[in-house]
């Protein structure tokens, strides 16, 4: 290719626009347009295009050029996104001056930056390109030369031109991501220095361009490719084979706020954009950034989903900085381990288990040839450490905040353990609530910090007394829970108005009562109205079991009332719902989400079982029974078929109790029962957690029969058809080696032999990554008495 080739495509283009420019409707001096004013605007001669205002937000907009003839109104270019224009702003072309944005007080917010000479008319092209020219069709400005974070065919890219990457889907303005064609030939993707737009000294996609680059070209077949000095294409940005066909109406290549360059096309007759094509391919393992937070904020890590686009997570015990901004980072969310009083504090942190994710260049020590349980005590007695990271190759890493470039990379087989407390009494709310007074008091006068203090030590010691003087205390195992009057519960319920759910003996009310500060606090009241023989009975267990229980993931009792026939349970209220609610809702919750709480659920029994002061067997776990507090977190409840057990007591006989679906097979067949039959009814609902339904459902057809999850589920596995099970879920789809461990987990939890299955300790180190989870058997092949001894022996070697 002749070495002139480069100059000729430039003076080709420019050439067309000034064609193009005089054959259009031209857009003479003194035209204005208003924002706020719908239907002004300017279109192109095919009304492909138009410029104008968009609004953006309530009461501002944004000077651009968009796509005119689509529903979506897809923004190709804007002049202000970084300074939006308040309703009532115009957009002028000024005699001898220029084309000028200014807000309603005449004060200018941009000005298109003429090469020299005074304007005769603008234009906007068919090709999307908006023009300034003189009076003889020289081009003095174009939007082309000044893009945004999008390229449109025909459009090229000079030496010093570069992409900024919007900073998120709803926000306009500049970003955390550039494409740079830097002064010296060389194009590559970079992380920007945010709030500043400069690259960074590491680029995450490198197009080896060595220097040597001239122009970027955005042709009409959708190829994006970089032409060297010599005339030579060096690099396409996309694949070379992804020539748009002649059904497409529109095309273009924008860089996304999520830091990806992709090539949208919509095709004839469609009803949106589609991706044909992007770079990187999985921008998640791309280059690490020598600083900075890298693809997603700091503290978070990045996951490539199914559909072809990042991820930012937040690891347990942390939540994201802006709710409404997942690339915004996380941040801990409770108060971080004190080095003065590590020994002290151990034991109120610990070690929650992720696979497969690291912050590659946040570590300050790394050890060889240790074994995972050491690198997760090394870390445990570390104040310094937030995150272990393990290799199966005996490399054990600890990690310090803040965490940077976090990914989740499936190419090495780690285990990462992060630190999180587990203090019930300093929550978040409590724990952003101290910060939050802690600054207040502080910032007051030294006089005035004294007064307070005094004055609330003299409160709190006036408000004991009055609780103590007002509510009996009636002590139940270790712990004490208050006594309430019927009245008092008939007043705090509005007599009784507010249902929220019917439970096995009684109907559940809304209610609210005064809680130590004297603030409002809401309340569950369950009122055992349905009596049994053996209510009393029933009754007294569950005060009995839940009153000896502290646990963040068992639900608190606040208290009881026992007047005659009325017989209530003061619970606290837990404000989304149950857990059968919220996975079969429309959207289904996040794959993570739900992780979590199964986790919370798996604690929760494990407490349960080991570590409560009397092992208590639950006998009705069930959605239904697990309620959701104001974060999602799970909390068991409703404990009335509870049986406890003595110290020496492994198990007991009694009469089949719980719902059907979730009973173990042994309450059928007059065997001991144990806290096996909890792992039972977990391994039901850890399923029903995964596909978001029912384990019980009725057939489709004549029969009116039914059809159980659990056997659907042992279908799928051996077949190894799990997308199947998961009915088009893409995250869980994202993460299939994830999925068929958690299925595998619930075939052991649902064995008929009890023998067989594991306990929640083993359960619980399943799903966290602690031990690894063996192939389930086949039932077929396991009826001797030999097999269920040599698979007894594997869960204690585990």
């Amino acid at each position: 290719m002749p070495i002139f080739l480069p100059c000729f495509i430039s003076v080709f283009l420019i050439l067309s626009s000034v064609v193009n420019a005089q054959t259009n409707k031209n857009i003479t001096l003194g035209s204005s347009i208003t924002a706020g004013d719908i239907s002004s605007s300017w279109v192109s001669p095919s009304k492909d295009f138009a410029f104008g205002f968009q609004q953006v937000e309530p009461g501002n907009f944004l000077l651009a050029i968009w796509f005119n003839k689509i529903p979506q109104k897809t923004i190709s270019w804007s002049a202000n996104r970084d300074k939006l224009a308040p309703s009532g702003s115009k957009v002028e072309l000024a005699s001898g001056r220029s084309l000028i944005l200014s807000d309603p007080r005449g004060q200018e917010l941009w000005r298109a930056k003429l090469s020299s000479g005074s304007p005769a008319y603008a234009a906007l092209l068919d090709t999307g390109n908006l023009v300034v020219s003189k009076q003889d069709s020289v081009v003095l400005w174009q939007s082309f030369d000044e893009p945004t974070d999008t390229l449109l065919p025909s459009q090229t890219l000079g030496q010093g031109a570069q992409l900024i990457a919007p900073y998120s889907e709803q926000n306009y303005s500049s970003g955390r991501f550039s494409f740079d064609f830097t002064t010296d030939g060389n194009l590559a993707l970079y992380t920007t220095n945010f709030p500043l737009f400069d690259s960074l000294n590491s680029d995450y996609l490198d197009y080896e361009s060595q220097g040597l680059g001239f122009q970027v070209v955005y042709n009409q077949s959708g190829l994006l490719y970089l032409v060297g000095n010599n005339g030579s294409i060096l690099t396409h940005m996309f694949s070379e084979d992804q020539v748009v066909s002649e059904d497409v109406l529109y095309q273009r290549a924008i860089l996304e706020h999520d830091g990806v360059l992709r090539h949208y096309v919509y095709p004839k007759g469609s009803a949106g954009w589609s991706v044909k094509s992007f770079a990187p391919n999985n921008i998640c393992t791309a280059k690490l950034q020598d600083t900075g937070s890298g693809v997603c904020g700091f503290n978070s890590y990045c996951q490539f989903g199914s559909d072809s686009k990042p991820h930012c997570l937040c690891p347990p015990g942390y939540s994201l900085l802006d709710p409404n901004y997942e690339m915004g980072g996380c941040y801990q969310n409770f108060p971080s381990q004190n080095c003065e009083a590590a020994s002290k504090e151990k034991n109120e942190f610990d070690l929650r288990v992720l696979i497969n994710v690291d912050w590659p260049l946040s570590d300050y020590e790394h050890y060889q040839n240790v074994t995972i349980d050491w690198c997760r005590e090394v870390c445990l007695d570390d104040c310094f450490c937030a995150v272990g990271v393990f290799e199966e190759t005996g490399d054990c890493w600890k990690k310090k905040l803040p965490l940077s470039n976090g990914r989740n990379d499936g190419s090495v087989d780690r285990t990462t353990f992060i630190k999180v407390r587990i203090n019930d009494d300093i929550s978040e709310k409590n724990y952003r609530k101290s910060n939050k007074d802690l600054i207040v008091l502080l910032s007051t006068s030294g006089l005035t910090n004294i007064v307070l203090l005094v004055a609330g030590f003299c409160f709190c010691l006036l408000h004991k007394k009055h609780i103590h003087v007002t509510r009996e205390s009636k002590t139940t195992g270790k712990y004490s829970i208050h006594t309430f009057s019927y009245k008092e519960l008939d007043a705090a319920t509005a007599g009784f108005k507010e249902e929220l759910g019917q439970g096995a003996f009684g109907v559940v009310y809304k209610g609210v009562i005064d809680d130590i500060s004297g603030s409002p606090t809401s309340i569950a009241v369950k009122k055992l109205d349905k009596l049994p023989i053996t209510a009393d009975k029933e009754f007294t267990t569950e005060v009995k079991a839940i009153g000896q229980t502290h646990h963040k993931n068992l639900v608190r009792l606040v208290g009881f009332c026992e007047e005659g026939i009325h017989k209530m349970l003061v619970y606290e209220f837990m404000s989304n719902g149950t857990l059968s609610d919220y996975i079969c809702g429309l959207p289904k919750p996040a794959w993570e989400k739900r992780l979590q709480i199964v986790h919370d659920i798996a604690r929760g029994l494990f407490y349960l079982h080991e570590d409560c002061n009397s092992q208590i067997i639950h006998c009705d776990i069930k959605p239904q029974n697990i309620l959701l507090d104001d974060d999602h977190n799970a909390r068991i409840s409703d404990f009335g078929l509870a049986k406890l057990l003595g110290p020496n007591q492994s198990h007991t006989y009694t009469v089949a109790r719980g719902t059907r679906g979730y009973v173990a097979p042994e309450w059928f067949r007059h065997m001991p029962i144990t806290a096996k039959v909890d792992v039972y009814s977990f391994g039901i609902l850890l399923l029903e957690v995964i596909c978001c339904q029912r384990n019980v459902q009725a057939e489709d057809n004549e029969d009116g029969g039914f059809v159980l999850l659990t056997e659907w589920a042992s279908e799928c596995y051996k077949m190894n058809t799990l997308d199947d099970l998961v009915n088009g879920d893409t995250e869980a789809l994202a993460n299939i080696p994830k999925l068929e461990q958690l299925v595998k987990i619930v075939l052991w939890c649902t064995e008929a032999d009890t023998n067989l299955r594991p306990t929640m300790r083993m359960v619980l180190q399943m799903l966290e990554g602690l031990v690894k989870v063996p192939d389930p058997p086949n039932p077929s092949s396991y009826s001797s008495s030999m097999a269920t001894r040599t698979h007894s022996e594997q869960w204690v070697s585990a």
